[in-house]
C-alpha cells in the first residue's frame, strides 16, 4: 500500500472518529440543553406560581388595608357625628342659658317701670345656699340694676338682717308670721325653691297684709335657681355663678348675747346630717374634738333647743363648754349664732352652712364629715370666693383622715419642742 493510500485511509478513519465524537458531543449538549430548558421551564413555572401567590397575598393585604381604612373612616364619621351632636346640644344649652338671662333681665326691667315695693324672698332654704348663692345674687341684682333700697323688703328667717346689710330698707322676720311647726312641715320635703310654692305664697300674703304692701313685685329664689342651675348640673362653669353674684364679707351683727362670753373661745356647731350621720363613731368624734379643743380655749356651743329642719344637734356636753341655748329663739337664732361666731377665735363643726358662715365673718373654719355626700362644686366655689375675699377659709376634714392628721401634728409639735 502506497503512502498516499495510507494517508487517505488515515484521514477517513480520523475524520469518521471526529464526526462520531462531534455527534456524541452534540448529543450530550442536546441532552444538557434539554435538561437546562426543562429546569428553566420548571423554574419559570415556579416563579410564575410564586408571583401569582405574592400577587394574591398583596391583593389580600391591600383588601385588608382598604377594609381597615373604611373602618377608620366609618369610626371617624361616627365620632364627627357625635361631636356635631354634642356641639349642637352645647349650643342649645348655651342658647337656653342666654334665653334665661334675657328673660330675667326683662323681669327686672319690668320691676323698674313702677315704684311698687319689691319683696325679696321669702328664703326658706339651707343656710349654706343662702350665704353662697342667694345673698350674693340679691346683692348683684340690687347693685347692677340700681334698685332703690327703700323699695326692698327682705324676707328670711332667724334674724339674718345683717346678712343683707345695705340691700333693703326693711327686713321682715318670717317667724313673726309663721310658726316653727308650719315652717318645718312646709320645707322638710321641698328644700329647693325652684318655683313659688304654696308656702311661699302664704308667707308673701301674710307679710303683704301685715306691712300693707300694695301689689308688691317678687324677686323669688326660683329666679336664681333658673339662672344658676347649669352650674349645679355641671353644664356651666363657675363663671356662670360669677356673672350673677357679688360676694362680700358679712357685717357682724350687733351683739345680741345677753350672758357674758369668754374673752377668747372657739365656736362649735355639730349636728347630724347626710355627710355626718348619727353613728357611735361620729358621736365619739364630737366628744373627743370638744374635749381636745377645750383644753386650750373654752368652747361656745351653738346647739339650738328647737328644730326647724331635719338636722339634729349632736350631744355637746364635753370639756369646758359654754352654752347659749336661752338666747336661741327661732326669731333670732341665726343672729345670735352669727354674733358668737364673729367674735370667736375659730369655728369647728359639721360641714355645712354654719362652716361657710364663719369665713364670711372673717373667722377660720374647720368642718368635719364622714361621708362625701355633698357636691364638690359648692366647696370649690366657696374656696375660690374666700380666697378672693382675702381672709380665713374653710378647711374640710374627712373623719377617716383625722388619726393621720393628729399623728402628723403630734410629730410637728414634738419637733418644735
Amino acid at each position: 500500500m502506497t503512502q498516499g493510500r495510507v494517508s487517505r485511509l488515515w484521514h477517513r478513519i480520523t475524520g469518521r472518529t471526529q464526526l462520531e465524537r462531534l455527534a456524541a458531543l452534540e448529543a450530550t449538549v442536546g441532552k444538557f440543553g434539554r435538561a437546562q430548558r426543562e429546569d428553566l421551564a420548571a423554574q419559570q413555572a415556579q416563579v410564575a406560581r410564586i408571583t401569582q401567590e405574592l400577587a394574591g397575598k398583596a391583593e389580600e393585604r391591600a383588601v385588608r388595608r382598604l377594609e381597615r381604612r373604611l373602618d377608620d373612616i366609618q369610626a371617624s364619621l361616627v365620632q364627627q357625628d357625635r361631636d356635631y351632636g354634642t356641639a349642637l346640644e352645647r349650643a342649645g344649652r348655651l342658647d337656653e342659658q342666654g334665653v334665661d338671662s334675657r328673660r330675667f333681665a326683662r323681669r327686672i326691667e319690668q320691676m323698674q317701670r313702677h315704684n311698687r315695693p319689691i319683696v325679696i324672698g321669702p328664703w326658706t332654704g339651707e343656710v349654706g345656699f343662702e350665704l353662697l348663692y342667694w345673698v350674693p345674687f340679691v346683692r348683684w341684682v340690687v347693685t347692677t340694676y340700681g334698685i332703690a333700697p327703700e323699695r326692698v323688703v327682705v324676707v328670711s328667717r332667724g334674724g339674718v338682717r345683717s346678712w343683707y346689710e345695705g340691700l333693703g330698707h326693711r327686713y321682715e322676720e318670717m317667724f313673726g308670721h309663721v310658726s316653727t311647726d308650719e315652717f318645718r312641715g312646709a320645707t322638710e320635703t321641698a328644700k329647693k325653691q325652684r318655683q313659688v310654692g304654696a308656702f311661699d305664697a302664704e308667707v308673701l300674703d301674710r307679710v303683704s297684709r301685715a306691712l300693707r304692701l300694695e301689689r308688691p313685685a317678687l324677686l323669688h329664689p326660683g329666679m336664681m335657681y333658673r339662672l344658676l342651675m347649669p352650674f349645679w348640673k355641671d353644664i356651666a362653669t363657675a363663671a356662670r355663678v360669677d356673672a350673677f353674684t357679688r360676694h362680700t364679707r358679712l357685717t357682724a351683727p350687733p351683739d345680741p348675747v345677753e350672758d357674758g362670753l369668754p374673752k377668747e373661745y372657739v365656736a362649735a356647731r355639730f349636728y347630724f346630717s347626710d355627710c355626718f350621720p348619727d353613728t357611735a363613731e361620729n358621736r365619739a368624734l364630737v366628744a373627743s374634738t370638744l374635749d381636745a379643743v377645750s383644753r386650750h380655749l373654752p368652747v361656745v356651743v351653738l346647739s339650738t333647743p328647737f328644730a326647724v329642719d331635719d338636722h339634729r344637734d349632736a350631744p355637746a356636753d364635753h370639756g369646758r363648754v359654754v352654752r347659749v341655748d336661752r338666747q336661741l329663739t327661732p326669731e333670732r337664732n341665726l343672729a345670735v349664732q352669727s354674733a358668737v361666731i364673729a367674735r370667736a377665735r375659730s369655728f369647728v363643726g359639721t360641714y355645712g352652712g354654719y362652716s361657710y358662715l364663719a369665713p364670711y365673718l372673717g373667722v377660720p373654719s374647720v368642718a368635719l364629715f364622714s361621708h362625701r355626700t355633698f357636691k364638690a362644686q359648692h366647696l370649690h366655689l366657696a374656696d375660690a370666693v374666700f380666697s378672693r375675699l382675702g381672709g380665713p377659709t374653710l378647711t374640710p376634714l374627712d373623719a377617716a383622715s383625722l388619726p393621720s392628721v393628729s399623728l402628723m401634728l403630734g410629730g410637728l409639735l414634738a419637733g418644735r419642742s
